[in-house]
């Protein structure tokens, strides 16, 4: 359960004024249909978070304890700076019209998704805590937390959102789990 909490609030935090949210809002005002965009983005989430959770969980066969340890705590001190990186949306992350609008915003959020500050964190998270199931539905329904209200409110919270504030929170978070997992707070795990 603690993989589930821990996973949820930091994607949620990082999600906020992120470039997929930020593709959120455009899609929202593009097409004007909140179904169907809400669905791309739990398959395309879906898709590329089991991916990176894939990914996070074979790390953990190739990395002995302590070297899996130091990565996993420096990865989350790194992802703690590049939280306070402001996130810039590329309009060709939106170029998939042609596909209808489930199709377009599957595309484009999975693209968008390579690479991300959310896709590097569901890495980490995975060789973490070694729930892969937990980590990959906790991170989709992080991204889904910040990401559906931005498809349904649309402009109307875009410019009321502190992002700024929970982009330091989510640094701060992130700061403490690099912290802690340095520090042996993940040794019941095998780190």
């Amino acid at each position: 359960m603690e993989a589930l909490l821990v996973c949820t609030g930091i994607v949620a935090l990082a999600e906020i004024g992120d470039k997929t949210q930020l593709l959120s809002f455009i899609l929202a005002a593009r097409f004007r249909r909140p179904l169907p965009i809400c669905l791309g983005i739990l398959v395309a989430t879906l898709a590329n978070h089991a991916l990176a959770g894939a990914v996070g969980t074979w790390l953990t066969t190739l990395l002995g304890p302590a070297a899996l340890r130091w990565g996993l705590g420096l990865s989350f001190i790194a992802m703690a700076a590049w939280m306070l990186v402001p996130d810039r949306f590329d309009e060709s992350d939106a170029r998939f019209a042609r596909l209808g609008v489930f199709g377009t915003t599957l595309m484009a959020f999975f693209v968008a998704e390579m690479g991300d500050k959310t896709q590097v964190a569901t890495i980490a998270l995975a060789a973490r805590y070694h729930e892969f199931i937990m980590v990959v539905f906790g991170t989709t329904l992080g991204m889904m937390l910040a990401n559906v209200p931005a498809v349904l409110l649309g402009e109307r919270i875009a410019h009321r959102l502190p992002v700024r504030l929970v982009h330091g929170i989510a640094a701060v978070v992130f700061a403490l789990l690099g912290v802690a997992t340095l520090a042996g707070a993940g040794e019941r795990f095998g780190l």
